[in-house]
């Protein structure tokens, strides 16, 4: 009020939640996100299946694609899943971790506010906690280098156990390891560099799982453009057109007046000498497979045919650029262009029987590669894609920055104690932030040996005793409830996953603490407060 006259400050659709209130709505909706994901989480982890509106069915544990399906208004929760969802871009794994760790620090905030402790103070001690943390992984960590196989298998078969397709895990990991380590650059400085998308997955519905392979070439999504072509080629010259093998439309409008049937034969035949001479050119060129990323007159598909040559019409733009990267070839616009260094080179070009496949594979050295699965179902094969890029990445992280730490909550019960005693160097307030910040970290054993079956309290005591007593690769074996040496059973995860997951699910939750005035307009209230 001023002069007695009222002041409208907010609209009229407007809530607003102040204190506490907002704090504790921040809360709940980051705890229920975690909630929603924790029985995921470990090799014993369950499924989720979510169900669109349209009825579209997705059965997974992936974290990132559960919290991606989830219609979550709140706006503290859809922070929540910008977290898992930049765990995925950044790293390709650790979506639930990160997830579950960002509910836990709203937990142990919850009980810092209940007594009085200002959000600044927890801010600025999860900030020295995460600090801390990110130190003593750095001493976790343990080298690696692009020509340790083995110990790359161990960190993709990590990434893959517990989803649907464990039973041919060790099969996928090997396919994965090898597909990443072909595309893999070393810089001058001896650093690895993986460009992802030079790694394409492919997938074929009828087959068994077992049957996946790596491609060291490109596979199509067409077939051969005319029966009469031969269904396969061996030692495959390629050529790659961008554009079209047919008579081209002129570019203004223009007419021809025929008055006579010579006239129209003579045309004919010009025409059709036009399309042979492309032909002509490609054949001269050396190449026996084409692919094309435009049509291909049916005049020019029976004299290839009549040569022997495979082609391929209407491919995709970014199929064409993946293959002349796998084929070590280049793309040219005309036929007349084509040279024997224009062409890519493969071992063979074939057509899979009853499909619509191409498959061109046996390069000597591409610089791009393709998995190709197979499944008896499109939901299998949708799971079996989401654990080949978990393990791809996974593979990925730990060849660029040669680091892995171990897993099964070892490293957690290790940053926990660690932190802990960190904390009491401190002192004051900010050691209780830092003490709720360590004790955060006991989600993740806590709910392995949940998952898995355990008694949680006997689980976490026994990792903790291990580790007081030095046992710092100590973690929890989910098959057998037993604490034993993770470094030894080879579960084993790239340091970027730790780290990431770390960071991102800290700054999440300090910035979530600090909100103490939540207004929302009515038309985009959160659901649940």
């Amino acid at each position: 009020m001023l002069a007695g006259q009222p002041i409208i400050i907010l609209r009229d659709n407007v809530e607003r939640t102040r204190g506490f209130e907002a704090q504790r709505s921040n809360i709940m909706a980051a705890k229920a996100i975690a909630a929603a994901v924790r029985t995921t989480l470990g090799p014993r982890g369950m499924d989720k299946m979510l169900v669109s509106s349209s009825g579209d069915v997705v059965i997974t544990n992936d974290g990132a694609t559960i919290l991606h399906e989830m219609s979550v208004q709140h706006p503290g929760g859809k922070l929540v899943v910008e977290v898992a969802e930049t765990q995925d871009d950044e790293v390709g794994d650790g979506t639930t971790t990160a997830t579950v760790i960002v509910g836990s620090l709203m937990e142990e905030a919850e009980a810092l506010l209940a007594q009085e402790v200002h959000p600044t103070i927890i801010a600025n001690g999860y900030r020295l906690g995460m600090e801390k943390a990110l130190s003593i992984l750095e001493e976790l960590a343990v080298a690696i280098s692009a020509d340790d196989r083995d110990n790359l298998i161990k960190l993709a078969g990590t990434a893959m156990t517990g989803k649907s397709i464990e039973a041919i895990k060790d099969q996928i990991s090997s396919i994965v390891v090898d597909a990443v380590r072909q595309v893999a650059t070393e810089t001058e400085q001896g650093i690895y560099t993986v460009d992802e998308d030079d790694i394409k997955i492919k997938k074929q519905v009828g087959d068994s799982m077992d049957d996946a392979e790596l491609i060291r070439g490109v596979v199509i999504d067409k077939k051969r453009v005319f029966e009469q072509m031969p269904d396969a080629v061996t030692d495959a010259k390629v050529a790659l057109l961008a554009q079209p093998l047919e008579i081209t439309k002129t570019q203004v409008k223009s007419k021809i007046k025929i008055t006579s049937s010579d006239q129209m034969k003579a045309f004919s035949e010009q025409e059709r000498e036009s399309l042979r001479k492309l032909a002509d050119q490609i054949v001269a060129a050396g190449a026996n497979v084409v692919l094309c990323q435009k049509g291909i007159a049916d005049a020019v598909q029976y004299y290839l045919a009549k040569h022997g040559v495979y082609a391929v019409e209407d491919v995709k733009e970014a199929d064409m650029k993946f293959a002349a990267r796998a084929l070590c070839g280049s793309i040219v616009n005309k036929p007349e262009e084509l040279t024997e260094e224009t062409l890519g080179h493969a071992e063979a070009a074939e057509e899979i029987p009853d499909t619509d496949l191409t498959v061109i594979s046996g390069c000597e050295n591409p610089k791009a590669v393709t998995i190709l699965l197979r499944g008896t179902s499109q939901l299998l094969l949708d799971e079996l894609e989401r654990a080949v890029y978990d393990a791809a990445r996974v593979i990925q992280d730990a060849i660029e920055d040669g680091k892995f730490v171990v897993g099964g909550g070892s490293v957690e019960t290790e940053l926990q104690l660690r932190i802990r005693e960190y904390a009491a160097t401190v002192g004051g307030r900010a050691q209780l932030a830092i003490e709720a910040f360590a004790n955060a970290f006991e989600v993740i054993p806590r709910t392995l040996a949940e998952n898995s079956g355990f008694d949680t309290i006997d689980k976490v005591v026994a990792l903790r005793k291990a580790h007081a007593d030095g046992a710092k690769y100590a973690g929890l074996n989910v098959y057998t409830g037993e604490i034993v040496d993770m470094f030894e059973a080879g579960v084993i995860e790239p340091q970027r996953v730790k780290t990431q997951a770390i960071k991102s699910a800290t700054e999440t939750a300090m910035l979530l603490v600090r909100v103490d005035d939540m207004m929302i307009t009515q038309t985009g209230r959160p659901a649940a407060q």
